[in-house]
């Protein structure tokens, strides 16, 4: 693929600046394609901005299963009068924080116990046998650059 043909293909994929991915995936040989698709992949598992209707969707969860005590919590803050919208925007905020922390933790295992010190994980963009090809770390570094309204997590105007 050209670099041209790479540019395109990244602003497609909306790339704040897809000259610089391209770049990076031609002139470092990093996996820069194989980066976006999993930051854009990850993103989709944060709640949209502005999207409440995971809240009902949350209170439908049994009480009694994984997660329960959502719909009663949610019960109590809607009744509260707190707004669907500032429980999004909170939601938002911590799930974007866990997914920073996650690409971090890819990057970077921190301080494991001593006993483990040896231990670290990473991922790999595989081939189409899944055996690895190279390693896909940077991912921190990219979260806020592919946050899908472009602000970088900053509150709307």
């Amino acid at each position: 693929m050209t670099e041209s043909e790479f540019v395109e293909l990244f602003r497609k994929l909306g790339a704040r600046n897809p000259k610089m991915w391209a770049q990076s995936q031609l002139e470092e040989n990093l996996p820069q394609l194989a980066r976006l698709l999993f930051l854009r992949q990850a993103w989709k598992l944060v709640v949209r901005e502005n999207d409440v209707n995971w809240i009902s969707e949350a209170r439908q969860i049994k009480s009694d299963g994984p997660g329960g005590d959502i719909g009663p919590a949610l019960a109590r803050l809607l009744s509260a009068d707190c707004l669907e919208r500032d429980l999004t925007k909170i939601v938002r905020v911590m799930q974007w924080r866990l997914l920073s922390g996650l690409c971090q933790l890819l990057d970077d295992p921190g301080d494991v116990e001593r006993d483990f010190e040896d231990v670290g994980w990473r991922l790999f963009q595989g081939d189409e046998d899944e055996r690895p090809i190279s390693v896909m770390g940077g991912l921190a570094e990219s979260v806020l650059e592919t946050d899908p309204t472009g602000r970088e997590m900053r509150p709307s105007p």
